[in-house]
């Protein structure tokens, strides 16, 4: 049979040292074409500027009572509406959420990616304290110093917290006082708001295959959250509906502002253009070196 050997030594034209270029085209266009699918993207940079706004820690009351519906739906509801509502018309302040039951932790630190943050407050419910996952309870003391403890780095001229229940301290090993002492000496203010109706609230208690709904009385402890926005030279609210909930954040939201640098991710335009241009021309230099100088004949 015959062979090839006596060609090994042959010179090479130039159509068989390229006679694999048409596949190394094609693996940098499967290449290329991942890259553009990866949505590659020019350089993104840190912006800095200097923004007017302060430090607001809101301490959130999630007990089971936050079911009652004198307020609509219900308070808990209601109360996360129109925080929401507040966190949106405030744009360059740093704003955290502390939630609080029987026990206190923080929801969400400090920060200004609002968006972040109206997520987790959407995230709040009442069921924890169901769950097991804290106490039930009121641990207003706890609440604040937890919202305090946020605040106590900070080097803004005006540092606030906003602090709503809808009972009063029966739960934590902080008294809701000694707390309010604490802010104090940080110079943090404390606005205090008592929501619920004066007498009682229509309350949805869990039966067997559905729900009773009951009067339960309303005990928030007034004279406390006044003492304590007095003590810290801040403002105590009642909220008996939506409408002088909404009122009473509107009022705060007239409060000072003061200086602070804020960094703010930017991302400029799309880079997948030079990839994209790559790819068509190695693809086209493929399918024409193919049916033209290195075409196969069968």
């Amino acid at each position: 049979m015959s062979d090839t050997y006596a060609y090994q030594y042959a010179p090479k034209s130039w159509r068989m040292r390229i006679v694999n270029l048409p596949m190394v085209l094609r693996c940098a266009t499967f290449v290329l074409i991942v890259i553009i699918l990866a949505r590659p993207q020019t350089h993104n940079a840190w912006d800095k500027k200097s923004v007017e706004g302060i430090d607001i820690m809101l301490a959130m009351d999630v007990s089971t009572s936050m079911l009652a519906e004198d307020l609509r739906p219900n308070r808990i509801e209601a109360a996360k509406e129109v925080a929401a509502e507040f966190i949106s018309g405030r744009p360059d302040d740093n704003i955290g959420l502390t939630i609080f039951a029987g026990e206190a932790f923080t929801q969400c630190p400090m920060t200004s990616d609002h968006t972040s943050l109206l997520n987790l407050l959407q995230n709040v419910r009442t069921d924890i304290a169901a769950r097991g996952l804290i106490q039930d309870g009121t641990a207003v003391g706890m609440g604040l110093a937890n919202a305090v403890s946020r605040l106590k780095a900070s080097k803004a001229k005006s540092k606030v917290v906003i602090l709503l229940t809808d009972g009063s301290n029966n739960m934590g090993d902080l008294s809701p006082m000694t707390s309010a002492q604490i802010a104090k000496s940080l110079g943090i203010r404390v606005y205090t708001i008592g929501v619920g109706t004066n007498k009682v609230a229509r309350y949805p208690m869990p039966v067997a295959g559905g729900v009773q709904y009951v009067n339960i009385p309303v005990e928030i402890d007034t004279k406390t959250l006044r003492e304590i926005a007095a003590t810290t030279q801040g403002n105590f609210y009642r909220a008996t509906n939506n409408a002088e909930l909404k009122n009473i954040y509107k009022d705060i939201d007239k409060l000072e502002k003061t200086k602070m640098n804020v960094k703010k991710f930017s991302k400029r335009y799309e880079a997948y253009q030079p990839f994209a241009v790559a790819a068509i021309i190695c693809l086209l230099l493929e399918i024409l070196l193919r049916t033209t100088v290195l075409r196969r004949i069968p």
